[in-house]
């Protein structure tokens, strides 16, 4: 079960993706979701539209806000309302969604069912049309966000070959970070290793922490979101194309962009080992 994307939420969704665009991604095209609301309805429309950078097995998903009174499936907007523009999720790739919903369920992480997820992509020959299935970690477990399971029926139409290059150099997800009180960073852990199959996929830290790993940071309210990283393929030819539109600091193995100067939430780079 590795990361499948990162889930970035934005109102100011073309702000958002043009900086990115500026950071050095490949961004595919606006695409719309249509989503299920229970395991045995069909999709619907959703308010939202995602833009991706895809990196081949793993991606970050910006997803805008484009039609405030579509519906909201899949119950982004009280996470907007409530904490603003910025990283607020984190989908786990499985290959076989009827077992990870057994396994959820039987830990008292989930009711959601196997829920349907479909989005028309562009490829050359033409429109087609993308289908998932997902079993979603209930919320009041999860006040960090949105956690979930991705399983692509259509990986085919996801990872372009025309949208892997970045000139930013990035090949992959780095990981996302996640800060917590200090008193619950054990509980949290804990938590993540049963929803993971016990791989540390998220990076858990306590709020006294941040600042050794996101120096200068200021905390939002707790827990959050606070940075997903990416690995590069040179790190001091990214952080040049970087600095030439924002100011970036220095990290352990390697830099990062603010959040204010990344929509939201801290973005980091690594070099690829």
């Amino acid at each position: 079960m590795p990361i499948d994307h990162t889930v970035f939420l934005t109102r100011d969704y073309a702000e958002t993706w043009r900086r990115y665009e500026e950071l050095g991604f490949t961004l595919s095209p606006p695409s719309r979701h249509f989503a299920s609301r229970t395991g045995d309805s069909e999709p619907v429309p959703s308010c939202t539209a995602n833009r991706c950078a895809y990196f081949g097995d793993s991606f970050l998903e910006l997803i805008g806000i484009v039609d405030e009174a579509a519906g909201d499936p899949w119950r982004v907007l009280p996470i907007l309302d409530a904490r603003g523009d910025g990283l607020h999720g984190c989908s786990f790739g499985v290959v076989d969604s009827a077992a990870a919903e057994r396994r959820l369920r039987e830990a008292g992480l989930s009711d959601s069912g196997v829920l349907k997820l479909q989005r028309d992509v562009e490829l050359p020959e033409g429109t087609r049309t993308a289908r998932f299935r997902s079993v979603h970690i209930g919320r009041d477990h999860t006040p960090e966000g949105i956690l979930h399971t991705a399983e692509h029926l259509t990986p085919e139409y996801i990872h372009q070959p025309r949208y892997l290059g970045h000139p930013n150099g990035a090949r992959g997800v780095a990981g996302i970070l996640l800060v917590v009180p200090d008193a619950e960073v054990a509980a949290y852990r804990d938590r993540y290793a049963v929803i993971t199959g016990e791989k540390r996929l998220v990076d858990i830290e306590g709020v006294s922490d941040l600042d050794a790993v996101l120096p200068g940071e200021t905390p939002k309210a707790l827990p959050y979101f606070a940075a997903h990283g990416v690995v590069v393929e040179d790190l001091s030819k990214a952080r040049k194309l970087v600095e030439a539109h924002v100011p970036t600091i220095t990290r352990p193995g390697g830099f990062f962009v603010r959040a204010e100067d990344a929509g939201g939430a801290a973005l980091y780079f690594e070099e690829a080992r």
